[in-house]
């Protein structure tokens, strides 16, 4: 299972490169300033920063909390995007 939830914000390169070093010091990631991945022990994110967006994609192990991990993930976004938080996120 897949799921992708498209954020509108200007600071999706700003969010993505924040998140990937926050979670570098426990996950494996992969990041630039337009893509990140991380290796989430509930599955892999995947993000990727656009000019008005930030696209954010979730693959659950099976087993795993959907909903949960769906939060943890917009929790942490919403932290860095204090100023613009909350976020939203359409889940799909």
């Amino acid at each position: 299972m897949t799921l992708t939830a498209h954020v509108p914000t200007k600071y999706g390169s700003r969010y993505l490169q924040q998140l990937c070093k926050h979670w570098s010091h426990k996950f494996e990631t992969d990041f630039d300033a337009q893509q990140g991945v991380i290796g989430f022990p509930m599955g892999p994110i995947r993000m990727a920063a656009a000019d008005e967006a930030l696209s954010v994609t979730i693959e659950p192990q099976d087993g795993v909390d959907i909903e949960n991990f769906k939060q943890v993930v917009a929790d942490h976004l919403n932290r860095f995007a204090f100023r613009e938080a909350p976020l939203a996120f359409d889940w799909r």
